[in-house]
């Protein structure tokens, strides 16, 4: 068994786990502000059951660590509109005249409970985390097997991807639309196929920052390659998830607006008509009633869509996810798209 101190003494190990955020909730509850994103100081102490002074020490020690995992810290108007979404709506309160706040992700919150030395609730996370590492490097891996990563390293990334996304993922869908009862096992064969040129992607985006001698941060999991993408990538991206999760027809409309304020439209599994519109904002934007309401008569009224979604790389204001709730759009923010986005399959979209 790998003794926890390894953790909080090697940054590389911290960084190897960084992605089991669900650990977080087997130890105990952990309560998110209204955006299901993100928490404050006061918040994070309470989970560890620390005092906040005990959780700024962490930040001043390991500050860059901290933010390269998700911490930011809010000032002038960033720091309005996120005090007005979330900390009135959550038992913090704010007094008059702060000048920032720092605010902490998942992601964040679990890279504290590997620095925190004087937390139970912190060392208790720590051994889960441990445990879990042990169970997989128990696991056994045939020899004559090579893994996908090694066999990623060996092949060219990017000639690789283009042959799956032009001619053997088509190929697939194609078979999918005739099939009769193998269309379940060509539908669970299609996802394999466009789960490898996901990571295929990933692993490309990486290389080429390298290789032109950047010196950036690398990327972080699911969100830090979706935070690397254009709006075109992101747009695409979203219409791969939907394509993965077994719709059809698929269409990106692109330009301003899309086609009548439609950036994608396609077919669930079961028939029902798709409308998506893609917005890719900064962390910290929010998306807005105003935003949403367009979409909502757009969707809706114009393109009479069974099923709405409204995609983002951000939050949504109180405003804008009540009218989603009243219009019967599916408001997938930050959080909910970077599950999507690592295998979890919109509720929305499965077969009624």
């Amino acid at each position: 068994m790998i003794d926890e101190s390894v953790l909080l003494e090697s940054r590389t190990m911290r960084t190897s786990v960084l992605e089991r955020t669900e650990v977080l909730d087997k130890v105990k509850t952990l309560s998110l502000l209204p955006d299901g994103l993100h928490v404050t100081t006061a918040m994070v102490a309470m989970y560890y059951e620390v005092a906040e002074n005990a959780i700024r020490q962490v930040v001043k020690r390991h500050r860059q660590e901290l933010i390269e995992n998700g911490m930011r810290t809010l000032r002038g108007s960033d720091l309005q509109r996120f005090e007005s979404d979330n900390l009135y709506l959550s038992n913090e309160s704010y007094p008059q005249g702060r000048a920032h706040l720092a605010v902490y992700t998942r992601r964040t919150i679990l890279n504290m409970a590997m620095l925190l030395r004087d937390s139970e609730v912190a060392r208790q996370v720590r051994t889960y985390l441990l445990d879990q590492e042990q169970s997989s490097r128990a696991q056994p891996v045939p020899n004559d097997i090579e893994s996908l990563d090694d066999r990623i390293t060996r092949l060219s990334e990017a000639s690789f991807t283009k042959l799956l996304g032009r001619t053997v993922v088509p190929m697939l869908n194609a078979l999918v639309e005739t099939a009769g009862e193998q269309r379940r096992e060509l539908l669970g064969l299609r996802n394999d196929v466009e789960q490898i040129q996901i990571k295929l992607i990933e692993h490309d985006i990486q290389l080429s920052r390298l290789q032109r001698g950047q010196d950036v941060k690398a990327l972080t999991g699911v969100i830090g390659t979706i935070d690397a993408m254009n709006w075109r990538e992101f747009e695409e991206h979203v219409a791969q998830l939907l394509r993965r999760d077994g719709c059809t027809d698929v269409e990106l409309h692109g330009g301003h607006g899309g086609d009548r304020g439609v950036d994608i439209s396609a077919r669930t599994a079961d028939g029902r008509t798709v409308a998506v519109q893609c917005k890719n904002f900064a962390p910290f934007r929010h998306v807005l009633s105003g935003e949403m309401q367009k979409f909502l008569g757009a969707s809706k009224v114009i393109h009479e869509a069974d099923v709405a979604l409204y995609v983002a790389t951000c939050a949504f204001t109180r405003e804008s996810l009540a009218l989603a709730a009243q219009g019967g759009v599916t408001a997938v923010h930050r959080g909910l798209l970077e599950a999507w986005s690592a295998g979890v399959k919109l509720q929305v979209l499965r077969s009624s």
